[in-house]
C-alpha cells in the first residue's frame, strides 16, 4: 500500500450516518425479535435494501466465502435465505453446515451479525420461496435445485456505532434454549 493510497483511504468519511438513541434494555430477550424491530426501525428511516445482507462460509479448505443475498425470512428457527443447491454457497453448506451472515445499515451507523449451524428448509418451503420469485427468475432455476437455508444462530450481535467510537454491542448468545445477553461499550481511546 502506498502512502498515498493510505492517505486517500482515511479521507472518505466513515461512521457518517445518525444513529437512533439506543437502550440496551429496550430490545427484546429474543434476538430474532430484536432484529426484526431494527429491521421496521431501518425500513423507517429509509435504510435503502434492509434486507439484503452478506452470507459467509467455508470451502472444503476451510477458506472463507462471502456474498451478498436477499433474506428470506426470520422466526424462531433463525435467518432464512435461499439458493441453489448446486452453487458454490451449496457445496459449500454440504462441506460444513455452519455460516455467518452480516447486514449492515449505514444511514443508521447499525450492524446485525448472526452465526450458527444451517439446516435445510423442508422441499415443499424450498418450492414456496421458489414460486415467490418472479416467473423470469424461476424459469432458469430447476426446482429441485432450489433450497431455503436456515441460519439457527448460536450469537447474534446487535452493534450500534457513534461518531465519539464509543460503539454499543449487544451480545446474544445460546444456552441451551434460552439467550443470554450482555452489553459492551468500547471506551474512547
Amino acid at each position: 500500500m502506498t502512502d498515498e493510497t493510505r492517505r486517500f483511504l482515511r479521507s472518505i468519511p466513515s461512521l457518517s450516518g445518525a444513529a437512533p438513541e439506543l437502550n440496551p434494555q429496550d430490545l427484546p430477550d429474543d434476538p430474532a425479535a430484536a432484529f426484526l424491530q431494527w429491521l421496521q426501525a431501518g425500513i423507517g428511516a429509509g435504510v435503502p435494501e434492509p434486507h439484503v445482507m452478506t452470507l459467509s462460509t467455508v470451502d472444503s479448505d476451510g477458506v472463507p466465502d462471502a456474498r451478498t443475498l436477499v433474506l428470506k425470512d426470520v422466526d424462531q428457527r433463525g435467518w432464512a435465505f435461499a439458493s441453489t443447491k448446486s452453487s458454490r454457497k451449496g457445496s459449500q453448506l454440504a462441506h460444513r453446515s455452519a455460516a455467518a451472515l452480516s447486514c449492515w445499515w449505514q444511514p443508521q451507523m447499525r450492524a446485525v451479525r448472526i452465526r450458527g449451524e444451517v439446516i435445510e428448509a423442508t422441499p415443499e418451503e424450498s418450492l414456496k420461496d421458489l414460486h415467490a420469485r418472479s416467473p423470469v427468475a424461476q424459469a432458469s432455476v430447476d426446482p429441485e435445485d432450489w433450497t431455503l437455508w436456515w441460519v439457527q444462530p448460536e450469537r447474534v450481535e446487535f452493534w450500534q456505532g457513534s461518531t465519539d467510537r464509543r460503539h454499543q454491542r449487544i451480545i446474544y448468545t445460546r444456552d441451551q434454549q434460552d439467550w443470554t445477553r450482555e452489553v459492551h461499550r468500547t471506551e474512547a481511546s
